[in-house]
């Protein structure tokens, strides 16, 4: 399937990151905020070297909806709605280790969102026949293999199923990648997912045993690893037909986390929270106050201050009263008793505290 037409040009994407050919769906989905990150599971066979994922996950049979922790099926549907969602990924660790969940989370979302939801799903290794066939009965969209062999994508394909490689683009690893890329344009291989190469707490001590440096001040990305991907790109562009996808560490975390973000924000700010252009929530607190006596204090404020109900409220969870940020700086003016902070937090399901700014000295 190799290009006779001469070179095609990659270019820079909007997100920051690098194109060859057509993004497919699961990415510009993944961009826009629009995908629900459904970890199936944390269990994996393949025990690759530069796996990130956190100790909290990695090789636990744990399941969550972004950050969710799932109980049941309708955790899945909450969070889906809450952002929005376009479509979910399927991910791992690896998925098709518990494949009866696996086949039970997408029909769940088949049949409540509809087979417009573009679902796709990541592996690490080949899958039988008869699994194929089986997530094509349920109407998997997109099988996506962590794989350095083309053996299991031409398995999917026979099987009808639209298949995809995504890897790192690792620094010294330009002719095993191309040998793979090779064999992936001669089977008709969907398109190909570069991912920049990252640091992480859990992957640290081996990536550095194996030479590998830390691009920037900034970033925890590898030094080397986007120079490889463009080199790749320009290589695939000349002598394959491949559609290929290279993701910058910066574009999950400024892009796509961000967009997400945005999304939920909306459908769970409360009436006296903000939204930052970032996707987090602003608000005023009144802390360090006896739990027995929040409600009869936030009362008191309600009636002395007129403040409206909805703009003032009791955390029960937090021991604290939240409320408008700029109710917090006036009152913190007139309450000098009181204890008053403003506070930033993710509008995700653990609302993750990111700034506590006490306004008093």
């Amino acid at each position: 399937m190799s290009s006779r037409r001469g070179s095609r040009r990659v270019i820079r994407t909007p997100a920051g990151s690098l194109l060859l050919g057509r993004m497919p769906k699961g990415c510009r989905l993944c961009i826009r905020g629009a995908k629900l990150v459904l970890f199936v599971t944390g269990l994996c066979e393949r025990g690759c070297y530069y796996c990130p994922l956190s100790e909290r996950r990695r090789n636990r049979d744990v399941v969550y909806a972004n950050e969710r922790p799932l109980k049941s099926g309708r955790d899945v549907i909450v969070e889906a709605k809450l952002i929005d969602a376009l479509g979910t990924g399927l991910t791992g660790g690896d998925p098709s280790l518990r494949f009866g969940r696996t086949l039970r989370l997408l029909r769940l979302l088949k049949r409540r969102f509809g087979k417009r939801h573009h679902v796709h799903m990541y592996t690490g290794g080949e899958l039988s026949p008869e699994k194929l066939r089986e997530l094509k009965r349920a109407g998997l969209d997109e099988v996506r293999f962590h794989t350095w062999s083309a053996k299991p994508v031409e398995s999917a394909l026979r099987a009808s199923l639209r298949a995809s490689v995504e890897i790192p683009a690792i620094p010294g690893h330009f002719e095993e990648t191309v040998a793979l890329l090779r064999e992936l344009d001669r089977i008709g291989c969907a398109f190909v997912n570069l991912n920049e190469l990252e640091f992480s707490d859990t992957n640290l001590t081996a990536m550095k045993a194996r030479g590998f440096r830390i691009k920037s001040d900034v970033s925890m990305a590898v030094k080397g690893s986007e120079e490889l991907a463009r080199k790749l790109m320009r290589w695939a562009s000349r002598n394959t037909r491949l559609n290929i996808h290279y993701c910058p560490s910066s574009l999950k975390d400024r892009v796509q986390l961000r967009n997400r973000l945005k999304r939920r924000a909306k459908n769970v700010a409360k009436p006296y929270e903000g939204i930052t252009d970032d996707g987090l929530l602003v608000k005023g607190v009144a802390y360090d106050l006896p739990p027995a006596e929040l409600g009869a204090i936030r009362r008191r404020l309600i009636s002395r201050y007129s403040i409206p109900v909805k703009l003032i409220q009791v955390d029960r969870k937090k021991h604290r009263i939240e409320m408008a940020s700029h109710i917090a700086e006036k009152l913190a003016k007139l309450e000098l008793w009181v204890k008053f902070a403003l506070v930033e937090e993710y509008p995700t399901y653990d609302r993750l505290e990111t700034l506590f700014v006490p306004l008093q000295s």
